[in-house]
């Protein structure tokens, strides 16, 4: 039996794997973004799809997953991480900046969106309870889909990301409240509502603040104890700690597991590690965000959807249309003007993942009929689909919208750094570098591999992260799009040249300027793209020749002609002399 087991479980990893690899990447070539080929690979793989014609043809067995439920809870893993990562962009002080949207238009949209939706549902023939369950399912939306859009398409620090974060967060802290309802509705003599909504909101409160205290007091000692015992390795197993714990804290109070990861990114952004992190689990998030879009195809039933189509089509053309306005409405009041509103009314308006959590649990009370059960999945998981074709359509009027009216941004869009110094290696050479730069006013960002180090200038309030310059993720991390000028000081000759070749190959018009070790290493960096190398032997050659003549009586203005001339000679002989 556990044989049996463990080859189902193999064959489900290579059809995800085929899908991860090749279906999906297929489908992009018809311009299908990766979220709905994803979803769509679901629905074809999953037991309603390929797998119900099995019976007729066994090797239809071999192509689709046997056991989906199976792949949950490493689905979740890429919800947390895509959130975790998402608090690493962001900042306490951006954060504190949305509350007007959190608690302005998240809880007008909400509310709104919950009782039309509701009503609806109530004149179609639910009884009361059912028709509110229902109304709260559909009125959120999808963190996971929205934010990776997103992310992908570099908008989630912009306007819209933060309106679009302000209302899922707001929605986020909804779904525990709302679990607690349906509990106190299934139960006749159940406890005081407004007492269970208080308890649940003061554990809540008690899991966010023992989140932030172990983050500002706890976390980057620990992150340096990893980094100074091994590195990457040990780095990668805090950062994973720091995800799932703090997922674990907060749905111990009942609170979403995602708002936790996204208090572990917040916590983790403040430190010298941030990029670190960023780097490290990127490749995890995409693969298992894949693999829980995948999850939301399985979960559509063909054959219920094909029996109830007039009206699974009706309510999601009828739950697109009044969310967007509702979206509209709320972003229009509280953020911003026409055109941000519309795009992210485009991004909010379908239903979201938690629907399916609020109807499972309503289910599983008996407060929710199975048929409207069904019809409420069917309709959130085709809006889920169609949110890349809502998204664009947002996107279409927003600039429609822009061209006839000034940009009323939120706030503005500072996630990427623009025009400043990026230096690889801090050590005496780049803090020498970096002070005499500020003191010009110049912004640096600096980026080295040593943890004693990057705490150091960390303290004094500099930029300074943890990280290999010569990786291209690292490089691009660290705002290399926008540099105005890269400088070199790694003391290792070929991380120097990684570095100097990574960043010439990503960025063919920016300014380098390298440290070399020798006349040798000078031209391994200028072949290797560098704008400009200053080779150590040289520069403590001419820098001990020029006191000699002082020594000899020679004065300066002599001095400083003889070493120029002769620092030209010795330049030209480092970056251009042959073998």
């Amino acid at each position: 039996m556990e044989h049996a087991a463990q080859e189902v479980l193999i064959k489900d990893v290579l059809v995800f794997l085929v899908a991860a690899g090749l279906i999906v990447p297929a489908l992009r070539l018809f311009r299908l973004p990766s979220v709905a080929g994803f979803i769509l690979a679901g629905i074809a793989l999953g037991p309603d799809g390929l797998g119900a014609l099995a019976d007729n043809w066994a090797p239809l067995g071999l192509m689709t997953l046997s056991d989906p439920e199976a792949a949950v809870p490493f689905a979740e893993l890429g919800v947390l991480f895509l959130l975790f990562l998402l608090g690493l962009e962001l900042s306490v002080e951006k954060l504190w900046a949305l509350r007007r949207v959190v608690f302005g238009a998240g809880l007008f949209q909400v509310i709104c969106s919950a009782l039309l939706i509701a009503t609806a549902a109530f004149f179609l023939g639910l009884q009361l309870e059912a028709a509110v369950i229902v109304g709260l399912a559909l009125a959120l939306s999808s963190t996971a889909i929205v934010m990776q859009l997103l992310v992908d398409g570099r908008r989630a620090t912009g306007a819209v990301g933060q309106v679009s974060l302000g209302v899922l967060l707001l929605q986020d802290l909804l779904v525990a409240p709302i679990l607690i309802f349906i509990s106190f509705t299934a139960q006749e003599n159940g406890p005081d509502l407004a007492s269970a909504l208080l308890e649940a909101l003061a554990q809540g409160l008690l899991a966010v603040v023992v989140i932030i205290v172990i983050g500002r007091y706890l976390l980057r000692h620990v992150f340096q104890l990893a980094a100074k015992a091994g590195g990457r390795d040990f780095l990668m197993a805090i950062t994973l700690l720091a995800v799932v714990g703090a997922a674990v804290i907060t749905a111990s109070a009942g609170l979403s597991i995602a708002l936790g990861a996204f208090l572990a990114g917040l916590m983790v952004g403040e430190t010298e590690f941030k990029h670190q992190a960023e780097v490290d689990l990127e490749p995890f998030k995409g693969l298992l965000l894949g693999l829980f879009f995948m999850t939301v195809g399985f979960a559509l039933d063909l054959d219920l959807m094909w029996d109830h189509w007039p009206l699974i089509l009706g309510g999601l053309v009828a739950l697109l249309g009044v969310k967007a306005m509702i979206v509209g409405l709320a972003a229009r009041v509280f953020a911003g003007g026409a055109g941000l509103a519309s795009e992210s009314a485009g991004l909010l308006a379908p239903a979201g993942e938690f629907a399916f959590v609020i109807v499972a649990a309503a289910g599983a009370a008996q407060l929710l009929p199975p048929q409207a059960a069904m019809v409420t999945n069917a309709i959130a998981g085709l809006s889920m689909l169609l949110i890349p074709l809502t998204w664009r359509i947002g996107r279409i009027l927003r600039a429609h919208f822009d061209r006839h009216a000034p940009q009323q941004g939120l706030v503005s869009d500072e996630a990427e750094q623009s025009g400043h110094v990026l230096i690889g290696g801090f050590g005496r050479v780049g803090c020498a570098v970096a002070s005499i730069l500020e003191r010009e006013q110049a912004c640096i960002v600096a980026l080295d591999t040593r943890p004693s180090t990057v705490s150091r200038e960390r303290r004094r309030g500099r930029r300074v992260y943890l990280g290999d310059g010569a990786r291209e993720e690292m490089l691009s991390r660290a705002g290399l799009s926008k540099a105005a000028l890269v400088i070199v000081t790694l003391d290792n000759p070929d991380s120097a040249e990684r570095m100097v070749r990574t960043a010439r190959r990503i960025r063919p018009d920016v300014p380098i300027l390298a440290r070399a070790k020798d006349a040798d290493h000078a031209r391994l960096l200028t072949e290797a793209g560098a704008s400009h190398v200053v080779p150590d032997a040289i520069e403590a050659g001419l820098q001990m020749s020029a006191r000699a003549l002082e020594e000899y009586g020679y004065g300066t203005e002599t001095v400083r002609d003889i070493i120029a001339a002769a620092r030209d000679a010795e330049y030209a002989r480092a970056t251009h002399q042959t073998d």
